[in-house]
């Protein structure tokens, strides 16, 4: 549409619009946020909202729709929690005033990863991730805007990128640089990520310090650039960016992360099944998050390891104190989020009345920790500040009945200031006025039925039928006439409807005022309330650990240079739960100085899987901080977990299950130092046996005799148990079971020694494949024993197998190899042949 035919209202949106062309614009009409053109026709969609149009009777009326500004929150999440943008145009002047258009600005623009207001809160971390590129280099920087956490770091490749990206579960990053096609191709095609290009570096000392490399200042600015651009206001809670390195971690990529259930089930992707659900007995959400930390990024420092132990046995010696303690953080709100909220100017009277019970319960928890009298919590203790002059500021200052709203009142207690108690008073006490003047005014008069009534017009009034007129005194003055009755005022009641109507109007406006004023003196509190909101977290955390030691029969682990596993009767924590302890069956798991590698095998469904997770679940539980399943544990402290467990195509990128499956053993193999753990289950299955049984070979021997990592190897081939007699650091283990009269129980315990023979029909019955079927499958497995016994026993070296392992020089197929066929007559050749064929 021509511009010289669109209204003045029209024009500035469109204005508004180039300015954000990758966001839907909702633009503030009155009551209604407004969507037009193409953001109306993709929003009514999206949203299933009407879709309208503005001017229908043009030749081209503009498409529109609209949503309600109070319940906009709704609409606005569901469009950003599918991907999108969108901007917030505000009116910035009062219509009734304005000359000519209304002055619009956009106020904010909401994005997947800058989502600070949600109705529906959750909490969980919403990491924002920003990248840049500087020669084979890639810098990294991550923020949550809700909670201020501000990290960067630097990679060395693009996997490393990728991984840290689905670790840190963001759905948007701020790109630094130009993407090649095939790295784009993985961010937004594979990860489904919203790629947002940000031009520019926001340079903050503060926040940006001295102490990053070029590559780091320039990734973290440029973070710091977008997050202005898109939330156009100050942002004091944020934290000044911290260097990390992944290393300083115990290091668990994605799939790792996903295949031992470690926040959530990989196969329902709920909480309940993962070990965040085991260990979650948290009181408060900045304590959750942080649990979920934790969990994700477990410690390789025996230091900072030794430190969570020590409060964790505290805690477990004082049943009593710790259960007060856990009734005192119930009291605790999420004052990170409540920081964010005041830095955002988006507080409310309901979040500072949370905030000053919270503060006013920091003195109580942190009386409790005095009484336990352990040097442990002296640093928790120190950091307890209850920042006593904001909670009583709050205290005396908001009503706790105030509403949500600041705009209308009654908010501020009586008694803090003088000036509103006067309005209030005003207010309370003009209705009795008012009724004072009638009663005098009717007996003095003698018209019998007068009485004072109350318009908006009119204001309030005397309301004289017709046929009293002739009572009316003379200090009446009239208002208005009306058929039958006229309406008069006096002095007075003008005087006390000006002051009634003058103290309803500055009342709320000073409200307004007081509490903006509190609003303003809480910011200064941000650091020290971030600062607060970390040791409450820690406190809530450790406490949790020690409830689940308590519930879950946990033992301290010991931490030991030597580079030994001695786990006497582990347990999977999270499987012993869902079965309950009664069903479930320990097991021990011992790899010394000289045994690197246990190769185990038994039938599938005998829990060699669990066996596996069980060690992972130990010594990530351990490296946290928290006690572990097992009557005894002595580890040393790993510095990577590597799995390769299960078997699933990525269908997106277009990976079958055995490349998938050789990118991780490759990954593994080539990261993995003497530090690390390596748990491989059922290598090689996804291609023909010899060629998996050699690959399955190859890899053990390489982590055997370069990596020497400690590693558990399942196999289902039984080939492989042969390696034991040529590899000292590996010893066979296999899953013990149980035959009689045809029947076979699993006993899921893990005995010394390689398993004697698979039990694949067996499963195949437990699944409930037909009768006919399996006694099929049985006559053929026969049948294919028997061959192998006749082929075995026709080999030239009596009771020697043909080995893939141990393959021998064959003399005839050397010579075959060194006939020059081409130099020879067709008949020399089938000479050749036929001798060479009766040999072999």
């Amino acid at each position: 549409m021509a511009t010289n035919k669109l209204s003045p209202g029209m024009q500035q949106y469109l204005d508004i619009k180039k300015q954000y062309p990758d966001a839907f614009l909702l633009f503030r009409m009155g009551d209604f946020y407004e969507l037009f053109y193409e953001d109306a026709v993709n929003a009514a969609q999206i949203l299933e909202i009407a879709l309208t149009s503005r001017n229908k009777n043009a030749e081209n009326p503009i498409p529109m729709a609209g949503v309600p500004y109070h319940s906009a929150q709704q609409y606005i999440d569901v469009l950003v929690e599918a991907g999108y943008k969108v901007a917030i145009a505000e009116q910035m002047e009062d219509p009734k005033q304005a000359v000519g258009v209304v002055k619009r600005e956009v106020v904010q623009v909401i994005t997947p990863g800058t989502v600070v207001d949600s109705s529906k809160p959750d909490s969980e971390n919403n990491f924002l991730v920003a990248l840049d590129q500087k020669a084979a280099s890639y810098g990294l920087a991550y923020m949550d805007l809700v909670t201020g956490e501000f990290q960067v770091t630097t990679l060395s490749d693009f996997d490393m990128v990728c991984g840290e990206i689905r670790n840190l579960r963001a759905r948007e990053v701020v790109m630094g640089y130009d993407l090649p096609e095939g790295e784009e191709q993985i961010l937004a095609q594979q990860m489904n990520l919203l790629l947002s290009p940000v031009e520019g570096i926001f340079d903050d000392v503060h926040l940006l310090g001295q102490d990053l490399t070029e590559l780091e200042k320039q990734v973290a600015g440029k973070l710091l650039e977008y997050v202005h651009k898109t939330q156009l206001r100050e942002l004091n809670h944020l934290k000044k960016v911290h260097h990390y390195e992944i290393k300083d971690f115990l290091q668990m990529d994605y799939t790792t992360k996903s295949s031992l259930d470690l926040t959530e089930n990989a196969r329902t992707g709920k909480k309940h099944g993962s070990l965040y659900w085991l260990m979650d007995e948290t009181k408060t959400a900045m304590g959750t998050r942080l649990l979920r930390s934790w969990i994700q990024r477990p410690l390789i420092d025996a230091g900072g390891i030794g430190k969570r132990q020590d409060v964790v046995a505290v805690f477990l010696e004082h049943f009593f104190e710790r259960s007060d303690l856990t009734e005192s953080l119930k009291g605790v709100y999420d004052i990170e989020r409540l920081a964010s909220r005041v830095s955002f100017g988006k507080t409310n009277p309901k979040d500072l009345l949370q905030l000053a019970t919270t503060l006013g319960n920091v003195p109580q928890i942190k009386s409790i920790l005095q009484v336990i009298d352990s040097p442990v919590l002296a640093s928790l203790i120190e950091h307890l500040d209850d920042i006593p002059e904001l909670a009583s500021l709050i205290d005396a200052a908001i009503s706790p009945d105030a509403p949500h709203v600041i705009t209308e009142g009654n908010i501020i207690k009586t008694g803090f200031d003088a000036t509103l108690d006067k309005y209030r008073l005003v207010m309370r006490d003009g209705t009795s006025w008012i009724a004072e003047i009638e009663a005098k005014e009717r007996e003095a008069s003698g018209i019998s039925n007068l009485k004072i009534d109350y318009n908006k017009k009119d204001g309030y009034y005397f309301h004289v039928t017709n046929s009293q007129l002739g009572h009316v005194p003379s200090h009446f003055f009239r208002k208005a006439t009306l058929k039958n009755s006229e309406r008069f005022g006096t002095e007075d009641l003008a005087r006390i409807e000006g002051e009634m109507l003058e103290a309803r109007e500055k009342s709320a406006n000073l409200e307004y005022e007081i509490f903006m004023s509190i609003r303003e003196e809480t910011s200064k509190y941000i650091q020290r309330l971030q600062a607060l909101a970390q040791t409450l977290a820690t406190v809530d955390v450790l406490q949790s650990f020690a409830a689940v030691a308590e519930k879950e029969h946990l033992v301290r682990p010991i931490f030991s240079k030597e580079n030994t596993i001695l786990i006497d009767k582990g347990r999977h924590p999270v499987v012993e739960k869902v079965m309950g302890a009664q069903s479930y069956i320990p097991n021990s798991i011992e790899l010394s100085q000289e045994k690197n590698i246990q190769l185990i095998t038994g039938p599938n469904m005998s829990g060699k899987s669990t066996y596996m997770r069980q060690l992972a679940m130990i010594v990530i539980m351990a490296q946290m901080g928290s006690y572990v399943p097992a009557q005894a544990a002595q580890l040393p402290i790993f510095d990577a977990i590597f799995t390769r467990i299960g078997a699933a195509d990525d269908l997106v990128s277009g990976q079958s299950t055995f490349m998938v499956e050789m990118m991780e053993a490759n990954r593994a193999i080539r990261q993995a130092t003497d530090k690390s753990l390596i748990l491989f289950d059922e290598l090689g299955r996804g291609t023909a046996t010899y060629d998996g049984m050699a690959l399955a070979q190859a890899i053990i021997e390489y982590i055997h005799n370069r990596t020497k990592a400690k590693t558990l190897f399942a196999t289902h081939y039984h080939e492989l148990t042969d390696l034991a007699e040529t590899l000292p650091q590996l010893e066979n283990v296999h899953v013990a079971t149980l035959e009689k009269d045809g029947q076979v129980t699993f006993l899921h315990k893990i005995e010394p020694g390689p398993a004697d023979k698979s039990y694949g029909i067996h499963v195949a019955k437990i699944a409930g494949l037909p009768e006919d079927l399996l006694v099929r499958a049985d006559k053929i497995l026969t049948k294919l024993e028997n061959q192998e016994q006749t082929w075995s026993k026709a080999t030239v070296v009596e009771k020697q197998q043909l080995s893939l392992f141990k393959e021998k020089p064959n003399p005839v197929l050397a010579e075959l190899a060194s006939l020059d066929i081409y130099n020879m007559t067709p008949l020399e050749v089938m000479t050749a042949v036929a001798d060479l064929k009766k040999r072999l």
